[in-house]
């Protein structure tokens, strides 16, 4: 696949480390590495940091004086947005949704929303419930009154120009194990709006890769997000102009760890993010990557995962941690002299 063909701006810290994840492996008894795509760059980095450089080329060859997009409170696709567009020179404008009724300071002004604004960009607040694509088009129209090229880009950076950075994603963690001599037997991730997945099982399926992949939801009901998926799959393989090798089989999604709902904590995200913080020295956010580890380490301890070498692809967020501050009690850890 020659994904030089589509515009592109180069600003990602590639390629991310591949890396093994002893102690987690210890504790749950397989055999972990993680992908670090929380290493990516661009105000701390993620999995959005790889479609951004697809979904920016485009808007610079497109003329974009300015990027809109839209997301929840503490979105890590828009703070990624913002950072770009600061770098690129073309102004960011992002709408955000309430998706979890939280009335706490550091959760409206803190994380990623800090950032957002340290960046340059304007953010404008909704209610929950919204339709936000429409939201969004109607601001669009109203910059283009004011004599804006405005770019859209959908919540997520989820669409067949930005599901190419994880066809490069899977191409790139390819070569990896072929140049170390590793054989991968899955990979597992949180998946959310469904680019991420999407590329990598386009990606993956375009090369004959026969690793699967395995979407922990964050989000949506399984039926829903897998055909999410799916139908981005398909999109993106047409795109890079290998229709139909993307079956319907090629999409899995478990979505048993969203909890009560989108960016609301649950007791097992909450465990994960203490678990790969005090055995590995890593950061996980609540709202997608915790999620994710939360299925990994469940499915890993009922025995899902056996005799399987499993790479956990981190989508980053840690930023987010800084809006969540309210979800961790570490009084036990407080010392007394």
């Amino acid at each position: 696949m020659h994904l030089s063909r589509f515009p592109r701006v180069h600003l990602a810290h590639l390629s991310t480390p591949l890396e093994p994840m002893k102690r987690l492996s210890s504790e749950l008894g397989i055999e972990l590495w993680i992908k670090r795509d929380d290493c990516t760059g661009m105000s701390t980095g993620g999995n959005k940091t790889r479609k951004l450089e697809f979904l920016m080329g485009e808007a610079l060859e497109q003329g974009a004086d300015m990027v809109m997009t839209q997301g929840a409170t503490q979105s890590n696709h828009a703070r990624q947005t913002a950072a770009f567009a600061a770098k690129l020179g073309v102004k960011c404008h992002i709408l955000l949704e309430d998706r979890t009724g939280y009335d706490n300071a550091n959760y409206n002004g803190n994380g990623n929303v800090l950032l957002d604004h340290l960046h340059g960009a304007t953010t404008e607040k909704f209610p929950g419930g919204h339709d936000m694509v429409a939201e969004m088009e109607a601001a669009a129209e109203k910059k283009r009154a004011e004599g804006h090229t405005v770019y859209v880009i959908p919540g997520g950076g989820s669409n067949p120009t930005g599901a190419l950075g994880y066809v490069n994603c899977a191409m790139e963690l390819v070569g990896q194990a072929n140049d170390s001599g590793l054989k991968i037997d899955r990979i597992v991730h949180a998946t959310g709006s469904s680019g991420t997945q999407a590329g990598l099982v386009a990606g993956l399926c375009a090369m004959n890769a026969q690793i699967p992949v395995l979407g922990i939801g964050t989000r949506a009901p399984q039926p829903k997000q897998e055909q999410m998926v799916y139908d981005l799959a398909c999109k993106t393989v047409e795109k890079l102009g290998c229709p139909g090798v993307v079956r319907r089989e090629d999409v899995m999604a478990n979505t048993e760890y969203v909890g009560e709902g989108y960016g609301l904590p649950t007791e097992s995200g909450i465990e994960a993010i203490r678990m790969f913080a005090e055995l590995e020295g890593l950061l996980l956010d609540p709202v997608y990557s915790a999620k994710g580890a939360a299925g990994l380490v469940d499915l890993a301890r009922k025995g899902v995962f056996k005799n399987e070498r499993v790479v956990f692809l981190h989508t980053g967020g840690a930023v987010g941690l800084f809006g969540y501050d309210f979800s961790f009690d570490h009084s036990d850890r407080w010392v007394t002299v």
